[in-house]
C-alpha cells in the first residue's frame, strides 16, 4: 500500500491512439458509440484466423509515437523535456521489428539490439530529446499501469515535477501466438463478463501521458494507487479475485477513499473466462451493486502493456466529459451482482478507477478524481 503524499498528481496532456480511435476525441466517441476496432485477420496463423486491434494509419507505428511527444511538448508548459522523468510502460518493447528483421532474412546478423528490448523504445525517444533520466516497466498487461503508478510516486514525493509516462505496444505474431498457445483468444469480437464469452482481442496501442503536479484548465488527478502480487498462478488468477480485490482496496486506501466514492470502474475485463470471473467477484466483494462497470475492451482490444495508459486516459475522459460509456458487445452478463451500464450515463462523476491485471497475479489499480 502506497502512504499517504504531500504533493497532488495530475494528468496535464495526454495523447492516444488505437484501432478505436487515432486521438482521444475520436476514442471517446467510439466507445460511447460501441463502435469496435476490432477486425479479423484471415488465415494469420496457416488456416487461425483471430481478431486483433490493429491501429490504422498511414503512419508509421513510432511516428505516431514521435508526433504525440512532439504535440505534448507544444502544448504543455514545458519549453523541453530536460526537467522530466521518461517512463515507459510496454510488454515486448521492440520484439515487432526485430520478428519482422528476421522472418524477413531468416538472419539475425541485421538485428539490433537497442532496438528489441524494454529500454528499445526509449532510445528511440531520447534520439529525438533530451529527459533529465528514463525508467522502463514489463509486468505484462500491467506494464503502463505499473509506470503510472512510479509517476504518482516520485511526483508525490517531490523527486519530479513532471513525468511523461509512455505506454506502447505493437502487434506481432510472437505475442498473438503466445495467447493462442494458452487457448484464449478469441476468432470474434470479445464479449467481456459475457456467460458466452470466449476470448480476447489482442491489440496495439500509443499512449503519451504528461504527469505533472501543477493543475491546468483541463487536468485530471491521479489520486493513489494500488498494487498486489497474488501469484496464485502463472497465468491464471484466483478464482476470488483475492489479488484484484487487494489492489482495489490499496488504491482506495492511497487516495484515502472509500468504495461508496467510486462511480466507475474501467475494469480490466479482456474477454476470458477466468480473468473477468476473478476480477467479478473482486468487484462484488468490495463494491457490490454500488458502482457502475464496463469494459472498453470489446472496443479498443486488449492492448497489452500499453492498456493501462490508455484506460487511463479513457477515465480522464469519462470525467472530463462526466460520462460513463455502456459495455459493448455484452447480451447476458454473468455476473448479476454487478451493475453494468446497458446505455451511456450522464452522472456528476467524482472518482473513477482503472483495473489492470496481468500474469503472475501481478495487479495495478489507478483512481482518478475530478479537480475542484
Amino acid at each position: 500500500m502506497i502512504s499517504q503524499s504531500s504533493k497532488k498528481v495530475y494528468i496535464t496532456h495526454s495523447s492516444s491512439c488505437c484501432c478505436a480511435g487515432k486521438n482521444n476525441e475520436e476514442l471517446f466517441h467510439n466507445i460511447c458509440n460501441s463502435r469496435s476496432g476490432i477486425t479479423q485477420i484471415k488465415n494469420y496463423f496457416q488456416n487461425l484466423s483471430p481478431s486483433v486491434g490493429l491501429i490504422k494509419s498511414d503512419q508509421i507505428f513510432y511516428e505516431i509515437l514521435t508526433k504525440q511527444i512532439e504535440e505534448i511538448l507544444d502544448n504543455s508548459n514545458l519549453k523541453d523535456f530536460e526537467d522530466t522523468l521518461l517512463v515507459i510502460g510496454s510488454s515486448v518493447g521492440g520484439m515487432n521489428n526485430t520478428e519482422n528483421i528476421f522472418l524477413k532474412s531468416k538472419e539475425y546478423k541485421n538485428i539490433n539490439p537497442k532496438l528489441h528490448n524494454i529500454n528499445a523504445i526509449s532510445h528511440i525517444i531520447e534520439g529525438e530529446h533530451k529527459f533529465r533520466d528514463s525508467i522502463s516497466f514489463s509486468t505484462a498487461c500491467t506494464s503502463s499501469a505499473n509506470a503510472m503508478g512510479y509517476a504518482y510516486e516520485v511526483l508525490s514525493k517531490g523527486l519530479y515535477s513532471n513525468v511523461l509516462v509512455v505506454g506502447i505496444d505493437q502487434i506481432s505474431k510472437t505475442t498473438v501466438g503466445g495467447f493462442l498457445s494458452l487457448g484464449v483468444l478469441s476468432s470474434n469480437t470479445c464479449k467481456p463478463f459475457d456467460e458466452s464469452r470466449e476470448g480476447m482481442n489482442v491489440a496495439e496501442g500509443i499512449v503519451s501521458t504528461l504527469l505533472q503536479t501543477v493543475p491546468n484548465e483541463n487536468c485530471v488527478e491521479l489520486c493513489g494507487v494500488g498494487y498486489s502480487s497474488d501469484a496464485h498462478h502463472m497465468t491464471h488468477p484466483h478464482p476470488d479475485g483475492k489479488g484484484a480485490q487487494k489492489s482495489m482496496q490499496n488504491a482506495l486506501d492511497s487516495a484515502n477513499k472509500k468504495a461508496k466514492d467510486i462511480q466507475y470502474i474501467n475494469a480490466h475485463g479482456t474477454g476470458t473466462m477466468a480473468n473477468d470471473h476473478a476480477e467479478a467477484n473482486a468487484i462484488e466483494a468490495i463494491f457490490g451493486k454500488d458502482v457502475y462497470v464496463s469494459s472498453t475492451k470489446s472496443v479498443t482490444g486488449h492492448t497489452l502493456g500499453a492498456a493501462g495508459s490508455l484506460e487511463a486516459v479513457i477515465s480522464s475522459l469519462v470525467i472530463l466529459n462526466q460520462v460513463i460509456p455502456k459495455v459493448t458487445n455484452m447480451n447476458v452478463a454473468e455476473n448479476n451482482n454487478i451493475l453494468f451500464p446497458m446505455e451511456n450515463k450522464d452522472l456528476d462523476i467524482k472518482y473513477v478507477m482503472s483495473n489492470s491485471f496481468a500474469f503472475g497475479g501481478n495487479n495495478c489499480s489507478l483512481i482518478f478524481g475530478r479537480v475542484k
